[in-house]
């Protein structure tokens, strides 16, 4: 079956972030979004009630319900990452609504790169300004494969159907070179509603979805994994007890794997067959990319946590020097021939930074020579020389294998995110 081939109901949970400059309404829209599709308890919403009453509005700010952090709320700003969940009798959703600030780019990065899609605001009377362009360029960098641009603000325009297409028409121009696999541009007004949920009479020209119809008929990373190759790192080894056969947990990353499949061992080499699978506790003959799953081998092999099982005819890539994107979070700068710990799923070595190739532009995210230290949100291309190996797979391939983090050895602070291209 084809991924486009799946019924609403059977899609896995889509987890989307949103972006976009400052002030363009991301955090209405998604109070919006949770406020029209009933998916806020009353004690939630009385709270925002009385906040929003503090703040001498006249009307409930819907902003509030994301904007979780008394500085935010204090500043009207949204300067973390606020996760939300929802449902539809459609679907599961998880938001992540990430800061407009140029000086955030660290959190936009932690929000990108787990989601399947990006939801970013344009002001309509502003146009695609500087903050968004670098937003949906930083979307795509970190493999997100669906984008909706939600023209905002229509209200105060006249619903003018001129000026989206303007905007449309610029947005499609920029993002065009980028490869996103779906781009939809819809116009709506988040403070009003209009196109969020429902569609908004003022608006009837246009004969697109809704926002929340368009997300329900997206395809999600669990969607796309169950039909890559084969990864299943492992967390923890169960030890025979009795007859029993040793088993070893953890959760299927990419791809299936059947009773009767051969794997490969990394780092080992060793092969052997599926045995057994019991997918949480329940024997089954098959698991998915998404399933925590135990498994059992038809031999006895020394496997410990942070080994890899993989399809035996299709393995990952054996690295002991990986190139990478890399978003450096910390506040200390980069040093250079700097020692870090390198933990990739569930498997942790030593590394070094050998070298800067590249820096992305601040702005335009294009490739510049290195240039001196990296510092907090810059995007850099780097050479790392790794104590023991690593399997890697590209990350727009296989998220799990294809990704890394830097921690700091003497803090135990994660400094870094890295991709694998």
């Amino acid at each position: 079956m084809k991924l486009h081939d799946l019924p609403l109901e059977a899609r896995g949970v889509l987890r989307f972030v949103t972006a976009g400059s400052v002030d363009d309404g991301k955090s209405t829209l998604i109070g919006r979004l949770l406020y029209d599709s009933r998916a806020i308890l009353e004690d939630q919403l009385a709270a925002v009630e009385r906040a929003s009453l503090r703040r001498g509005v006249g009307e409930i700010d819907l902003s509030l319900l994301t904007d979780g952090l008394e500085a935010e709320r204090e500043q009207g700003i949204t300067i973390d990452v606020a996760y939300r969940y929802f449902a539809t009798p459609r679907r599961k959703f998880i938001i992540a609504d990430a800061p407009g600030h140029e000086q955030y780019t660290r959190n936009m990065a932690t929000g990108a790169s787990t989601a399947d899609a990006a939801v970013l605001l344009v002001d309509v009377r502003k146009r695609l300004v500087e903050q968004t362009r670098r937003h949906l360029l930083l979307a795509r960098l970190l493999g997100v494969r669906h984008a909706i641009v939600f023209a905002n603000k229509m209200d105060l325009v006249g619903c003018s159907e001129a000026i989206f297409n303007a905007v449309r028409d610029e947005v499609k121009a920029f993002a065009a070179p980028l490869g996103f696999a779906t781009l939809d541009i819809l116009p709506g007004s988040a403070l009003r509603g209009d196109m969020v949920v429902g569609r908004g009479p003022e608006l009837d020209w246009f004969e697109g979805p809704t926002l929340l119809e368009r997300l329900e008929t997206l395809d999600s990373a669990a969607d796309r994994a169950a039909t890559g190759p084969f990864r299943f790192p492992v967390q923890l080894v169960s030890r025979p007890q009795g007859d029993s056969a040793r088993s070893y947990l953890g959760r299927v990353e990419s791809g299936a794997v059947t009773v009767g499949d051969e794997v490969l061992v990394l780092p080992g080499g060793r092969r052997s067959r599926v045995q057994r699978i019991n997918v949480q506790g329940v024997p089954s003959a098959t698991a998915l990319a998404g399933d925590s799953v135990s498994i059992a081998l038809a031999e006895d092999i020394d496997i410990a946590r942070g080994d890899l099982l993989v399809d035996a005819r299709s393995a990952p890539h054996e690295v002991r020097q990986p190139e990478a994107t890399i978003v450096w979070f910390d506040t200390e700068p980069m040093r250079p021939t700097g020692r870090y710990l390198v933990q990739q799923a569930g498997r942790r070595t030593l590394g070094r930074i050998k070298d800067v190739v590249s820096r992305r532009d601040v702005h335009t995210l294009e490739e510049r020579p290195a240039g001196n230290a990296v510092a907090m949100n810059d995007i850099v291309r780097a050479t790392l020389s790794l104590q023991a190996p690593l399997f890697v797979d590209s990350y727009h391939v296989v998220r799990a294998t294809g990704s890394f983090i830097l921690i700091d050895e003497a803090t135990n602070r994660t400094v870094a995110a890295g991709m694998i291209q």
